[in-house]
């Protein structure tokens, strides 16, 4: 049986019928001949005793010509497929018995497809598209044998013929018949030996089917043969997918070379090199050649991976002087470059005139509220915010976006009532939404609503039981304001089992150990969240630690370092205030 995901693929193979159906239809409407000179007028007829002749439904070509349409727009292929089986024998145009094929076929209904072959043969069929249909039906049968020799037909037509064969045996469900047909059929002495991209493609296609072997000896036919930058890309995928990325390195740039003003030749080397840990290069590699507005989006991708400021700094100066239709199309783009390379106040400029009908008019304003509020204008950022919670209501995903974002920027402010005000807000639109939950329990336990807090994270554990996040909130935060210590350590454990290496994890887990006064414990677990990472607050926790074990030259050492980090940090100033290091 056809799935729904399959009926609606085919659903739309066929939507262009429509207009097929209005060409036929115009067919059929005939204007009424002048009486011509030699026929007497008949007798006036009254009106009440007209009569028009019908036609029966089964015999009226536009009747079932709408009902085939109809059935598809319903996505009854079936009912479609037979109500075209009866059109194409009322219709003297071949693109009906055409149609009435390809449907009998999608629904694997063998004698509607034979009438329909036969119809359209009768009509004047072209020889390719009589030899695909009759393809697909043989192997839709099972029959390998006439597959086979109407596949060799198909092929034999010409390059759009090989298009076909692919386009057959793509869309076949016996996957395993489709290869053994490829091979048999897409073998080197029947490939043209002046078409690299047809060897190449059935290479494709034949890794796609499950032949690697056969892909793999296509593709170094290809590339003895021809050499050239197609056949070295390709070579280059297979090399990657095997897991040699040093060989699939070696072949892209060979195949660079053999085009180097070839925009996805670049793209995908540039990929390769992301993926070995070589953003620079990548980035270095697609500045070079023509540019538009995918190769500069990827290269501020790369050269932000790599922290390569003057690489962003010599690419936001390119872009501003693009040619305007780029420029413009980018505008988002170069407010996330203006923002990396520090310049703040040219970002908000550059996200204002983000249009609205842009894909990224949400992500432009976030940006923008972001930006308002780092240069002290929170009072805009979140008039700013709130416009986008009314602007997004019926979008409930970015809906919901707007009032995460409204509350961090009170939570960065360490106005943490007004935060959680406005979680509960969007909670009222979104309840027991996981993440609002989880955000108003961080507000709440930030702000010292110690219970409240407790009270999110456990419902967030309801509904995501196991919750490695939740988890290690709800038990660092019974942990830090020293409670249920015993419930607190068994959560841990469970997050840790499964996150081992996580830095938070093992920053909670100190600091649980320094609560339960295990110092020498606490000491290690801390030493390693904060070698893993450079936080302030897990400075706090480990500066705090060695402090109680008397090594004060080293816990004042972490402490100016974690200062630096972030000198405003509130975790960090409170343990300072408190130990007077």
């Amino acid at each position: 049986m056809r799935s729904r995901r399959r009926n609606i693929k085919q659903l739309r193979q066929f939507a262009a019928g429509a207009a097929l159906t209005l060409a036929v239809l115009a067919g059929c409407a005939q204007l009424p001949r002048r009486p011509s000179s030699a026929q007497a007028p008949a007798a006036a007829q009254p009106l009440a005793t007209l009569q028009v002749p019908a036609t029966p439904a089964d015999r009226d070509l536009a009747a079932q010509l709408m009902a085939g349409e109809f059935a598809l727009a319903g996505n009854h292929l079936k009912e479609a497929a037979q109500a075209y089986a009866r059109a194409a024998a009322l219709s003297r145009d071949p693109r009906v018995a055409e149609r009435a094929v390809g449907l009998a076929i999608a629904v694997n209904d063998a004698d509607l497809a034979n009438r329909g072959l036969a119809r359209w043969t009768a009509l004047g069929a072209d020889a390719a598209g009589l030899a695909q249909a009759r393809a697909q039906l043989a192997i839709n049968q099972g029959n390998r044998e006439e597959a086979e020799r109407q596949l060799r037909a198909l092929t034999a037509t010409g390059q759009d013929g090989w298009r076909a064969f692919g386009r057959v045996l793509n869309g076949a469900r016996d996957t395993a018949m489709a290869g053994a047909l490829l091979e048999a059929v897409a073998t080197p002495e029947r490939l043209s030996p002046k078409d690299e991209n047809l060897w190449v493609a059935m290479s494709e296609l034949g890794e796609k089917l499950g032949r690697h072997a056969y892909a793999q000896r296509i593709a170094d036919a290809a590339l003895q043969r021809f050499g050239g930058a197609a056949s070295y890309a390709w070579a280059a995928q297979l090399k990657l997918q095997a897991g040699d990325k040093a060989g699939a390195r070696a072949l892209w740039g060979k195949a660079l070379a053999k085009s180097p003003k070839d925009a996805r030749l670049r793209l995908g080397y540039a990929s390769l090199l992301g993926e070995l840990g070589e953003n620079a290069e990548a980035a270095r590699v697609l500045a070079a050649g023509p540019q538009d507005a995918t190769t500069y989006a990827a290269r501020a991708a790369f050269a932000a991976r790599a922290d390569d400021k003057p690489a962003l700094t010599r690419l936001y100066g390119e872009l501003k002087k693009a040619p305007p239709d780029v420029r413009d199309s980018s505008r988002y783009l170069l407010g996330q470059i203006a923002e990396l390379i520090g310049r703040d106040a040219e970002a908000l400029k550059w996200y204002e005139q983000v249009p609205p009908d842009d894909e990224h008019a949400f992500d432009a304003a976030q940006r923008s509220a972001v930006l308002l509020d780092k240069a002290g204008r929170s009072d805009d950022a979140h008039a700013l915010a709130r416009e986008l919670q009314q602007d997004y209501a019926g979008d409930p995903a970015r809906q919901r976006q707007a009032y995460a974002l409204d509350a961090e920027l009170y939570a960065r402010a360490d106005a943490n009532d007004q935060a959680a005000e406005v979680y509960t807000r969007a909670l009222a639109l979104f309840p027991d939404d996981t993440d609002l939950l989880y955000g108003r329990a961080l507000a709440y336990a930030e702000g010292g609503r110690t219970a409240a807090a407790v009270r999110d994270l456990r419902r967030v554990l309801e509904l995501k039981p196991g919750d490695v996040d939740a988890m290690n909130a709800l038990g660092y935060t019974l942990a830090d304001s020293n409670q249920r210590l015993d419930e607190a350590e068994a959560l841990l454990k469970q997050a840790l089992a499964k996150k081992p290496d996580e830095p938070a994890l093992i920053d909670s887990w100190g600091w649980l150990q320094y609560r339960l006064g295990h110092l020498d414990q606490a000491a290690q677990y801390l030493a390693r969240a904060w070698g893993a990472r450079k936080d302030p607050e897990v400075g706090a926790h480990y500066g705090e630690v060695l402090w109680m074990r008397g090594e004060k030259g080293a816990a004042r050492k972490v402490f100016d370092e974690a200062h630096r980090l972030d000198p405003k940090n509130r975790a960090l100033n409170a343990t300072l205030q408190r130990l007077r290091p």
